[in-house]
């Protein structure tokens, strides 16, 4: 009998500068989270990431970008914080348009392709 897990998968969207991944379905979750929860920890927490990771793609989605996609304030007494900036919130927008899109205009396709899968 053939198993057909994948049948049910997503079709997901990357973006990529040359072969270098720039953005896609994580960071886009991460910034949803970070959205969500005002916060990198707790939006590590959110998604099930680890801190180190979260941080890590914040950092990088900040440097690949023109401007900045994360603003983050330190720790403290009332601790700290992270929230998307316009600039995240557009590129988030525009991701999730993409995406949209991508998806709708693959609908046969996917199909017709799972239909091939073990």
């Amino acid at each position: 009998m053939k198993n057909n897990k994948n049948k049910n998968e997503e079709i997901s969207l990357r973006i990529n500068l040359g072969t270098r991944p720039v953005f896609g379905h994580g960071k886009a979750k991460l910034l949803d989270a970070i959205s969500i929860e005002g916060s990198i920890s707790a939006a590590a927490r959110y998604i099930g990431m680890s801190y180190r990771r979260a941080w890590l793609l914040t950092d990088a989605m900040n440097k690949d970008f023109l401007y900045p996609l994360i603003e983050s304030s330190l720790g403290g007494k009332g601790g700290g914080g992270a929230k998307l900036t316009d600039e995240g919130k557009k590129v988030l927008k525009l991701f999730r348009t993409m995406e949209k899109k991508a998806k709708e205009s693959l609908i046969k396709e996917k199909i017709m392709f799972s239909k091939l899968i073990n």
